[in-house]
């Protein structure tokens, strides 16, 4: 019964019915990750200590790498598994979500001893000086050396448990892990608990990324007779088509994310040659931008799994619907939250940090981000669609584009203009030029599917 339910929601359910079920959970959990990462800033600025707020901000490259190890693995198997499914090659769904699971276990560890064993120069390429050096490393020491692991399993585990339309149970275990940092964050940050400042926010990270870890291994046990995410370890073996199919749309989604850490330290660095201030306001405003980034990011990532089944499955009317109603959805929401995040800024960073230096610094970085959320929402559904269907070499375009071609130039060109301020307009010229290729791009595909669409997904490993 269970097994029907699930193919229902992908073949039959309603559109917006289908789109919304898999989707709110995975914008909920998106919501409350970046309510435990606005907590972080939150409880450090108590601190009023700008050096423990820069911590945070500088390590924030750090761990948005660990995005590309989970974009690797959850990712790339997830949108196998939903395509695997569509074609019911149930076998190749087992061996992709145990390929996933492993390849994260292994890549946590790795990461882990890499970052602890140049520690050194790893800072320094972050930005961080003599005077912010201790405190980011401490930050990192919970975060990176002990945390890397089950900060990227507990993600990847979300995404294959997402892959078989079980959205809720991947978000619960997601915003398990969440909703307990928030908690622990004041004991372990503030002087009325442990004390611990910008170390104390890492210790609660790991604390919670291991819970969250937990949570999935218990669903997984409980649902071991059900579920087609399988981590038995003879399911792990060497399998050339099952690596093909993974790397094919993981690869590309992971130097995205990699990009993203390479514009998100070039912005540092340029930021921290004005001082502590500067810095922490930056970290400020990137935090509160994220929580919209977060739901289209989200809204995106939950209707992989409908896109990928109807594209297997040669359904490409059902995948079109679905995909112009959450653009439809997410435009209209992300004009609305970037006239607030406009008029409101101020407002909005005054609730972290009472300095008027910063205050001013971070208004008017917030009001440069925002502008670029409509676009960066519909490069995020073009990207989601990429991927869902296997398309890696598009995904992977995009990503080239979305930074080395139109932001990081950006970056260097504003900042040469407009010392500072104008580092936060880079995002918006790049995304306002991607989404309209975004467009284009998405049309041409669909003018291609719609003219001999394929009645079965080609054969795993091989490009859609």
């Amino acid at each position: 019964m269970e097994e029907k339910q699930r193919f229902a929601l992908f073949e039959q359910a309603p559109v917006p019915q289908a789109v919304l079920k898999l989707a709110v959970p995975t914008i909920l959990s998106s919501l409350v990750m970046v309510l435990y990462n606005l907590a972080d800033t939150y409880f450090v600025g108590m601190l009023n200590d700008p050096i423990q707020n820069a911590a945070v901000t500088l390590a924030a490259p750090v761990l948005l790498a660990f995005n590309a190890v989970n974009n690797l693995f959850g990712v790339g198997s997830s949108s196998m598994m939903s395509r695997a499914l569509g074609r019911k090659d149930f076998d190749t769904v087992y061996r992709s979500s145990a390929f996933g699971f492993y390849c994260a276990v292994f890549s946590g560890l790795l990461f882990s001893l890499l970052c602890t064993v140049f520690q050194s120069p790893l800072l320094t390429l972050l930005g961080a000086d003599r005077h912010t050096a201790s405190a980011t490393a401490e930050y990192m020491l919970w975060t990176v050396s002990f945390g890397a692991m089950p900060a990227i399993l507990n993600v990847v585990m979300a995404y294959l448990v997402r892959a078989e339309g079980a959205a809720l149970h991947a978000s619960l275990g997601t915003m398990s892990g969440c909703l307990l940092n928030i908690v622990l964050d004041p004991i372990f940050i503030l002087p009325e608990g442990f004390g611990m400042g910008a170390a104390g926010a890492g210790l609660a990270t790991f604390l919670s990324n291991c819970a969250a870890c937990l949570y999935f291994f218990i669903l997984l046990f409980c649902r071991r007779k059900s579920t087609y995410v399988c981590i038995r370890p003879r399911m792990f073996r060497p399998d050339r088509s099952v690596a093909a199919g993974v790397f094919g749309v993981g690869i590309p989604a992971s130097i995205q994310n990699l990009l993203n850490v390479t514009g998100m330290t070039v912005l540092n660095n340029f930021t921290s040659a004005f001082g502590a201030d500067a810095v922490a306001a930056m970290g400020i405003a990137q935090k509160l931008n994220t929580v919209p980034m977060q739901i289209s990011m989200g809204l995106s990532q939950g209707i992989m799994p409908l896109v990928s089944y109807n594209y297997a499955g040669g359904n490409i009317p059902r995948m079109k619907k679905a995909l112009l109603f959450t653009v439809k959805v997410a435009m209209s929401f992300m004009a609305a939250v970037t006239l607030g995040y406009y008029f409101g800024a101020g407002g909005l960073i005054r609730l972290f940090m009472q300095k008027e230096s910063i205050v001013a610094y971070g208004a008017s970085f917030l009001r440069g981000f925002c502008l670029g959320l409509p676009f960066l929402c519909m490069d995020f559904i073009a990207v989601a669609v990429f991927q869902a269907a296997g398309l890696g070499r598009e995904a992977l375009l995009f990503a080239v584009l979305r930074k080395i071609v139109l932001e990081i130039p950006a970056l260097f060109a504003l900042n040469r203009l407009f010392p500072l301020y104008g580092l936060a307009y880079a995002q918006f010229a790049a995304e306002a030029v991607l989404s309209v290729v975004a467009a284009a791009v998405l049309v041409r595909l669909f003018h291609r599917l719609e003219r001999g669409a394929p009645n079965a997904a080609p054969p795993p490993g091989k490009p859609a």
